[in-house]
């Protein structure tokens, strides 16, 4: 449950308020250049309270690489990346443990687990391992080279495209708030992807969800194209190198890129930590009771997602171009 890809195999562990979170990292090929320096972008990306919306927890994520990199390069062996959990309040979940969470993992993980789960900060459930998404990510950005271009930005906050404004309708509710996040990848050459079950967007759309706020996947047009003509949404090829007229698509056509910009965009739901009074179960008295999660949380989980999006995006393609390069469809 906790490993994805085929060649380029990445496993996660730890839990949010454990001693470390961290990956392990499988079939990365020697020799590829990496340094502590390369991850400081993306994860000071990702961390919270550095903009307004996001959880005032704050970690010093510094990647301790315990294995598969010598001398700045990397050896071929599993490269595992560690970040120490410095900055955790585990009494906050202590005076809650008799309500699940609405919106959670809390009640699932228990009756899945048989109540042995590490239930603070949701364990690991929470999005506190997206930081080792984003390492694997940076691993898998340099795998990829300087030719492909992955990058995701937020389109909406609450249904604005104005992110303040969004972000001030949360603020006034007292409530959290949800997004749309877009990801946009330039320069893959054609061909990369397989027909059917390992399709680039079932691959995409798998990855995606181990994002723990995600809530849905759209590519090119999206769901849109279900009220358009196909003479309309088909994009008509204007040469041989398979640039199209329109990109509907997103790219990609028959689970395969077409050598256009891969276009996709998730749903973000609300952080469902939230300060609202709501109903919940209370699982030692048996009745239904009320509950506000306390705790430090993000107003809007979106205003992060954008370079775990990135990260998870890369993974797929660094596994679908050392599968393409072992089947000799690319040098």
């Amino acid at each position: 449950m906790n490993s994805f890809g085929t060649h380029f195999r990445v496993s996660i562990y730890g839990e949010s308020h454990g001693p470390s979170v961290g990956v392990v990292i499988d079939n990365c090929p020697a020799g590829v250049s990496i340094t502590p320096a390369d991850f400081e972008t993306d994860i000071e990306r990702r961390k919270g309270g550095k903009q307004k919306g996001t959880t005032p927890r704050q970690e010093a994520d510094e990647p301790l690489i315990q294995s598969g990199v010598f001398k700045d390069k990397t050896t071929g062996s599993p490269i595992a990346i560690m970040f120490l959990n410095q900055n955790t309040r585990s009494g906050d979940y202590d005076k809650q443990r008799s309500f699940p969470r609405p919106g959670h993992a809390d009640w699932v993980a228990n009756q899945k687990f048989g109540g042995f789960e590490d239930y603070r900060g949701g364990g690991h459930f929470s999005g506190r391992l997206t930081v080792c998404l984003v390492a694997a990510g940076v691993v898998a950005k340099k795998v990829l080279g300087s030719d492909i271009q992955v990058e995701a930005t937020i389109l909406e906050i609450g249904g604005e495209q104005d992110l303040d404004k969004g972000l001030e309708k949360a603020i006034a509710a007292k409530d959290s708030i949800g997004g749309i996040v877009e990801c946009k990848v330039k320069g893959l050459p054609v061909g990369i992807g397989e027909p059917f079950w390992d399709s680039l967007e079932s691959c995409f759309a798998h990855a995606v969800f181990a994002i723990p706020a995600v809530r849905g996947i759209e590519f090119g047009t999206g769901f849109p194209a279900a009220k358009m003509f196909g003479s309309e949404h088909n994009d008509a090829i204007k040469d041989s190198s398979g640039a199209t007229e329109t990109n509907h698509a997103g790219g990609i056509v028959g689970g395969i890129t077409n050598g256009n910009e891969v276009v996709f965009r998730i749903a973000i739901k609300p952080t469902a930590s939230t300060p609202q009074q709501q109903f919940t179960l209370n699982w030692e008295s048996g009745e239904q009771e009320m509950l506000s999660v306390k705790g430090r949380h993000d107003l809007c989980i979106a205003l992060r997602v954008p370079p775990v999006l990135e990260a998870v995006t890369a993974i797929v393609l660094a596994d679908a171009m050392l599968i393409a390069q072992k089947k000799g469809r690319i040098a």
